[in-house]
């Protein structure tokens, strides 16, 4: 696996930076970041607001954007959401170098991978303009895979050259080797593991059908996350664990008793699947376990197949049922 390289953050070299977020600060991608500017930069201060209403969270860091002095500040940093704070506040960085992690596209999300909205429709155009106009005013854009910048780009008219990519990384002071115990219906099974919030994007629907294919393969499954109960129902019969919620912690060692581990993305249609490297890969990968991976150009980036790292097509629950029983003689032997 490819490292990062914090050379994305190289022109805060001696500047004093204004880190803004309106995500809790503890949130995985503003620790990096932060940890990254703080290493280049020569001071960082971080504007953010603990409490759990995102709404407040939001309101308080527009007050005090709209009140504070910039003066001490060579540059800006947009954290988490850019797009509710560049279009209405760019006026106030003027002067600053001004940059933003544009790790999430409002358009891209909600019209082309959650399809909330149809395409062409006023909403669509409205979430539209406003990631260009975001990507627009910043000099400094970090993406999370040279997929989604090549993609950011054309989509929305923006300088290519302007874009850095920053892969995300796996709190390790959680995920990280250990052994832990299987439970007592897996003791004596290859378990493969997967967990996820059930996204479209993610495919869990050809992990699912997967699971079904290979009722009689002896190969057990640990299936983490919020199913339906009519898919369940549907998963009767087969050697299966479904559990919709866990804590980090009880997460990792479940990950650290597993033989084998889905990363994904696994759907065919929804182009993001492609573009996106799946934040349990970076997990996965940190605890230094074996996984599958959906071809695509965006996990070819960091990973590459080898004894640790398998590819499936995506949305194809035969391929990954071979897939699955080719590591598991793999791993065996």
């Amino acid at each position: 696996m490819k490292q990062n390289e914090n050379s994305a953050f190289l022109e805060f070299k001696n500047k004093k930076v204004l880190f803004i977020t309106t995500k809790n600060t503890d949130y995985i991608r503003n620790t990096q970041e932060i940890a990254a500017l703080t290493e280049a930069a020569d001071s960082v201060t971080v504007l953010g607001y603990a409490d759990k209403s995102y709404i407040k969270r939001l309101l308080f860091i527009c007050f005090r954007l709209l009140f504070m002095s910039l003066r001490p500040f060579d540059a800006v940093f947009v954290g988490f959401a850019p797009q509710l704070i560049l279009p209405f506040f760019g006026w106030r960085f003027k002067g600053k170098l001004v940059a933003e992690d544009f790790f999430i596209s409002l358009y891209d999300t909600m019209v082309c991978d959650r399809k909330k909205f149809k395409d062409g429709s006023l909403p669509a155009r409205v979430m539209h303009h406003f990631d260009e106009k975001t990507l627009n005013r910043a000099e400094i854009i970090i993406a999370d895979t040279g997929a989604h910048a090549d993609f950011f780009a054309k989509e929305f008219r923006t300088d290519r050259r302007k874009i850095r990519v920053q892969y995300l990384e796996a709190d390790k002071t959680i995920y990280y080797p250990h052994k832990a115990e299987k439970s007592a219906e897996f003791k004596d099974s290859f378990t493969v593991l997967y967990f996820g919030s059930i996204l479209p994007l993610q495919g869990t629907e050809t992990i699912l059908e997967c699971i079904k294919l290979m009722k009689d393969s002896g190969i057990a499954f640990d299936f983490i996350g919020p199913v339906s109960e009519a898919e369940i129902e549907k998963c009767k019969g087969c050697k299966v664990k479904f559990t919709p919620w866990l804590s980090q912690n009880v997460l990792s060692d479940r990950i650290a008793a597993a033989d084998l581990c889905l990363a994904g993305h696994f759907n065919a249609q929804i182009a993001k699947a492609s573009r996106t490297i799946p934040g349990k890969a970076y997990i996965y990968e940190a605890m230094g376990k074996p996984m599958i991976l959906g071809e695509n150009p965006a996990n070819h980036e960091l990973f590459s197949e080898d004894g640790a790292h398998f590819f499936v097509g995506m949305g194809d629950a035969a391929k990954l049922k071979d897939k699955i029983l080719f590591a598991s003689k793999q791993l065996k032997s």
